[in-house]
């Protein structure tokens, strides 16, 4: 029984490791699992802000569309209602420029500001793939070292990490029409409705 015992000690001390063991138990190799750790968790947080800013903004968008709306037809009622005054002389059909000066100001800058925030709403998604494709390469090298422990070869990962981080480059093609330019073009035409419907309501 005695001679058993190097034998089995010998044995024990034959099988390989985890990986987890073998990483803690290498400083280089634990180093960057805990930076890796941190930057997937900071990652995260990122992710989160830009998803909580992309909500705010299209609520924002969304107050804007029903502001356009709701001032358009409200300020085509009071139009209707105050019309009947001036029936029988031209004096609403010479000041229709006010109501369609007021009009035009402030479809434009509801345009505009739509504009803008869609513009910003842009912007953050693409960040926001950008900041999902980061996560998703440190992520697989995160389970690359976890599964190989001490085999992950550091210089060959990491530079293979920053190859793919750099030769991720927006492609800039032929720019086509997007979402938010037909919602401009939509609110230009509907502001020019206004003007005319504005024009044969003091006018008629």
């Amino acid at each position: 029984m005695s001679d058993l015992s190097p034998n089995s000690s010998t044995i024990m001390d034959s099988q390989p490791l985890h990986p987890l063991h073998q990483i803690a138990e290498t400083p280089t190799h634990k180093l960057l699992l805990k930076q890796w750790l941190k930057e997937e968790e900071l990652i995260l947080n990122r992710i989160s802000n830009k998803e909580t800013q992309l909500d705010s903004i299209r609520k924002e968008i969304t107050q804007l569309f029903c502001f356009f709306f709701l001032f358009h037809s409200t300020s085509l009622i009071l139009l209707f209602t105050t019309s009947t005054s001036f029936i029988g002389n031209n004096k609403g059909c010479q000041r229709s420029w006010i109501p369609s000066i007021c009009s035009l100001v402030c479809s434009l800058a509801i345009i505009w500001a739509v504009r803008y925030k869609t513009d910003v709403e842009s912007h953050l998604e693409k960040l926001l793939e950008r900041e999902k494709e980061d996560g998703k390469l440190l992520g697989k090298c995160v389970e690359e070292l976890k599964k190989k422990g001490v085999e992950f070869d550091l210089l060959k990962e990491v530079d293979a990490l920053r190859k793919a981080k750099s030769l991720r480059i927006e492609t800039k093609g032929v720019k086509k029409w997007e979402a938010r330019d037909f919602v401009t073009l939509f609110f230009v035409g509907v502001s020019c409705l206004v003007l005319g419907l504005t024009r044969v309501i003091l006018c008629n």
